[in-house]
């Protein structure tokens, strides 16, 4: 096993380590962003069975502001030449967001984001500064990285950033939840950022944001862009613990 595919582990005394803890962290070092996949479709059960564990979510005053919009068969293929079509009009790459986009990335999130870029672009091949094949691999965003099934969520407009953050939490488990089955998924800013070709397809009411897709389906293991793992920070660099 290469050092990129190297496991992220969830580190306790072995001798306090809950059963619980021990599987849940299994299942999150499973979890990655699938960027490959086969065209086998999710079981409609086992799908709904995802849904209803990451129903579970807990939510600011239980409002549960989610709700999801989820493709199958033609559907999916439907959805992705919209978001073709929208992504390669003329200024396609430019369009507003229904949540604003991250000012810049700086610092260690900076150093996060191009480790995970040259990583991804070093799996499938790509040079640095060939903008003309890294820009294919952004359109793979919109081809859905071949999934058989999409999902949007929405988020209520009059919910604000609360809503989109009971909305992170959602996603967030039905990725895990997803896993647990043997699903493999990707979430996707770059679908928000199509929110008007987004909307119109599933005609979508004013009054919902879309926070962002969620690709999902049973990964290509032999697919070079799911050859790497990402890197995680020690606790030491993202917790400050005060004790007086």
């Amino acid at each position: 096993m290469t050092k990129s595919l190297e496991k992220n582990h969830f580190t306790v005394r072995p001798d306090d380590e809950p059963n619980d803890a021990h599987v849940f962290a299994q299942i999150l070092g499973r979890r990655f962003s699938c960027r490959g996949f086969l065209p086998d479709p999710v079981p409609e059960k086992t799908i709904a069975s995802i849904l209803s564990i990451a129903q579970l979510t807990a939510s600011w005053c239980n409002s549960q502001a989610w709700h999801l919009y989820i493709t199958s068969g033609d559907a999916t293929r439907r959805f992705s030449e919209a978001l073709m079509t929208a992504a390669t009009a003329p200024g396609g790459s430019s369009l507003e967001t229904d949540f604003p986009r991250p000012a810049q990335y700086t610092g260690r999130y900076q150093e996060r984001r191009r480790e995970t870029g040259w990583q991804l672009y070093e799996a499938v091949g790509i040079a640095h500064g060939d903008r003309e094949a890294s820009g294919r691999q952004t359109l793979e965003n919109f081809r859905l990285f071949g999934a058989p099934h999409a999902a949007v969520i929405t988020s209520d407009r009059d919910l604000g950033v609360y809503g989109a953050v009971d909305c992170g939490s959602y996603v967030a488990n039905f990725m895990t939840a997803a896993q647990c089955f043997g699903v493999d998924t990707i979430a996707q800013a770059a679908i928000a950022m199509q929110s008007q070709a987004v909307r119109e397809f599933f005609s979508i009411p004013d009054d919902r944001r879309i926070v962002c897709g969620i690709s999902f389906g049973y990964g290509d293991r032999k697919h070079p862009a799911n050859g790497f793992r990402t890197r995680r920070d020690g606790i030491d660099e993202i917790a400050t613990w005060v004790s007086k």
